[in-house]
C-alpha cells in the first residue's frame, strides 16, 4: 500500500518573506481564512507565523497568535505547527513565546546557526507594500540566524518536555542533520522524527536534485527508519523538489512563506491554490494525500484536544 503524503502549508512568512505579494495574509482574519482554505484543499499540517496587523512586520506576540489559532482549530482538524523561527533580530525566548503559550501539537526547530540572506530580492522588486521592507531585506546582508545548541535545548525543554509538543526539524544544511543526530544520541530529540529539508535559502544548502539526494542518504545513515522527511524548495524550486520528494517516498511543503508564485511571472492568489496544485501532482504520481489523523499517527502527535487554544 502506498504511504500517503503529508502536505504542510506554510501560510504566511516571517523569516523567509516580507509582504511583496498582495495575496500574502497579514492580519489575524486573513491568516485564519488562508489557513482554513489550505486545510480544506488538503494540507494536513499548517505552519504558522504571525504579523503585526498594522505594520505587517513579523510578530512573536502570543496575543496576535491567539486571534487566529482558536478559529483555525474550530474550523479544521489540521495539525497546527507554530513557528519558532520568528524574524530579525528576535531572541529564541521571543521566538518561542507563542508556542509556549499555545502548547501546540507541533512547533518548528531550526537546527543550526547560519547566514540567512534575503537581500538579493532587492534586485528583483521595487513595489513595496510597507516602508520597512527594503531595510529588512538589506539587514539580512549582516544577519546571523542564531540557533545554538543551547537554543535547541531551551526549545526542547520548554515545548517538548513542558507541553508534549513535537518538532518539525528544519534542516538548511547537511551539518544540521548531524546536529539533530547529536540530540537524538543524548535522548533530547526522540523518534519518530519529522525532518524538513529546507533547500534554496542563501546561506544554506542549494536547491537541486543532487542536494536532495545527499540530504536523504545522510538522514538514512543517521536515523534509519526512525524518521519522516519533507521538502521545502524556495521560490521556483518549490514544485520540482516537492515532486521529487514525493517520488522518493517523502512528504512536501508548499505555501506563500516559501514561494509567492504559482508559475513564472504569475503570483499565487492563495495558499490553497498551491496546495491544490501539488495535490494534483501527487495524485498524478499515484501518491494519496494524508489526512490530519494519518499525519498525527505517523508523527506521534499528542492530539488537537491537548493544546491550549
Amino acid at each position: 500500500m502506498t504511504t500517503p503524503v503529508i502536505i504542510t502549508c506554510a501560510v504566511t512568512g516571517s523569516v523567509h518573506t516580507p509582504t511583496m505579494s498582495p495575496h500574502l495574509p497579514i492580519t489575524p482574519d486573513e491568516i485564519a481564512e488562508a489557513a482554513i482554505e489550505a486545510a480544506e484543499a488538503g494540507a494536513a499540517i499548517l505552519h504558522l507565523h504571525a504579523r503585526d496587523p498594522e505594520t505587517g512586520q513579523p510578530s512573536p506576540d502570543p496575543d496576535v497568535f491567539m486571534r487566529f489559532l482558536p478559529r483555525i482549530k474550530q474550523a479544521t482538524d489540521a495539525v497546527v505547527n507554530i513557528s519558532t523561527g520568528g524574524g530579525m533580530p528576535m531572541t529564541v525566548e521571543q521566538r518561542m513565546q507563542a508556542a509556549d503559550h499555545a502548547a501546540p501539537e507541533m512547533a518548528s526547530c531550526n537546527m543550526g546557526t547560519m547566514n540567512f540572506g534575503l537581500f538579493p530580492a532587492l534586485d528583483r522588486w521595487s513595489d513595496w507594500k510597507h516602508p520597512w521592507e527594503p531595510a529588512f531585506l538589506e539587514a539580512s546582508r549582516d544577519f546571523v540566524f542564531k540557533n545554538t545548541f543551547q537554543d535547541i535545548e531551551v526549545l526542547h525543554h520548554a515545548l517538548g518536555t513542558g507541553h508534549g509538543t513535537r518538532f518539525e526539524y528544519e534542516c538548511y544544511d547537511l551539518g544540521h542533520l548531524y546536529t539533530l543526530a547529536h540530540f537524538v544520541d543524548r535522548g533530547i530529540a526522540k523518534p519518530p522524527l519529522f525532518l524538513q529539508f529546507c533547500l534554496g535559502i542563501l546561506g544554506g544548502i542549494g536547491a537541486d536534485p543532487d542536494t536532495l539526494m545527499t540530504m536523504k542518504r545522510t538522514a538514512d545513515k543517521l536515523f534509519g527508519d526512525d524518521y519522516q522527511f519533507s521538502v521545502l524548495g524556495v521560490g521556483r524550486h518549490q514544485v520540482p523538489l516537492a515532486t521529487m520528494a514525493a517520488a522518493m517516498g517523502g512528504n512536501v511543503r508548499v505555501g506563500l512563506e516559501d514561494n509567492l508564485f504559482l508559475e513564472k511571472g504569475v503570483l499565487a492568489e492563495s495558499n490553497a491554490q498551491q496546495v491544490r496544485r501539488i495535490r494534483q501532482v501527487l495524485e498524478g504520481l499515484g501518491r494519496p494525500v494524508a489526512t490530519p489523523a494519518e499525519a498525527r499517527a505517523r508523527l506521534g502527535l499528542k492530539g488537537g484536544d491537548r493544546v491550549a487554544f
